[in-house]
């Protein structure tokens, strides 16, 4: 896929040196930089200053190394030979396949989990609900960022609830995909005044138990969101 050509950019560091523990240094680096990548404080096409990021995690380069080849690995990070690490421009076929994994990640945990404990479904609508709620806070904020993390904290906190953690661990990937799509075209979701709705129909659906209702419900918001990001692309690609 063409890629523009793009120079050497740092990335601020945080005051201080961020403390490495409780999990793996490569793992914890890994998920730090790419929520960083997903909220856009690292954005698409821009290297990966090695040196800063070392100081900043206070750590050797063999651990940093590691932590970028995971997230090369999981397609976030592009590496260039002679060039370096690059954070991955996300094209219209991107936009399509990372829709379509996720309609069937989203859809298998939702068959798993109605074929799980009325518990399951319960603590999971709890937690769709609060979700919701805050939503709808930011939506009349207009609070765009805040709002994509939601989006996808909602759809992550449905695959959560089937327990399967290397479904949960494969999807944390195409979540960051999908924010980095939202937050790099500048998307102020159109259908803004459908957004709370589409996610409580979802919910809602869940806690009946209607399996094809959520199966089809789940289904229409992935294509609806294709065809917001495609049409988001296109217009940013006739602005430049």
């Amino acid at each position: 896929m063409p890629k523009r050509e793009m120079s050497a950019m740092s990335m601020a560091a945080p005051e201080g040196l961020f403390v490495l523990e409780g999990r793996p240094t490569p793992q914890l680096i890994a998920d730090h930089l790419r929520e960083q990548i997903a909220q856009g404080s690292i954005r698409p096409g821009q290297q990966i200053n090695e040196s800063l990021l070392a100081r900043q995690f206070n750590t050797s380069r063999g651990p940093l190394r590691e932590a970028l080849q995971r997230l090369c690995q999981e397609g976030i990070l592009i590496s260039r030979r002679n060039y370096g690490v690059f954070v991955m421009e996300l094209e219209k076929l991107d936009l399509k396949e990372i829709y379509e994994v996720r309609e069937s990640f989203e859809s298998a945990a939702a068959s798993r989990l109605l074929d799980g404990s009325p518990k399951q479904i319960k603590d999971t609508c709890h937690m769709l609900k609060e979700i919701v709620g805050e939503m709808a806070k930011q939506v009349a904020a207009s609070d765009w960022q805040t709002i994509a993390r939601l989006d996808m904290q909602f759809h992550s906190a449905l695959v959560a609830g089937m327990g399967n953690s290397r479904f949960i661990r494969i999807y944390k990937t195409l979540a960051a995909e999908s924010r980095m799509c939202i937050l790099d075209l500048e998307v102020s979701y159109p259908r803004v005044d459908d957004l709370v709705e589409e996610h409580q129909n979802i919910l809602d659906l869940l806690e009946a138990g209607d399996r094809n209702g959520l199966l089809n419900a789940i289904k229409r918001h992935a294509q609806k969101a294709v065809e917001d990001l495609t049409a988001a692309q296109q217009d940013k690609q006739i602005r430049a």
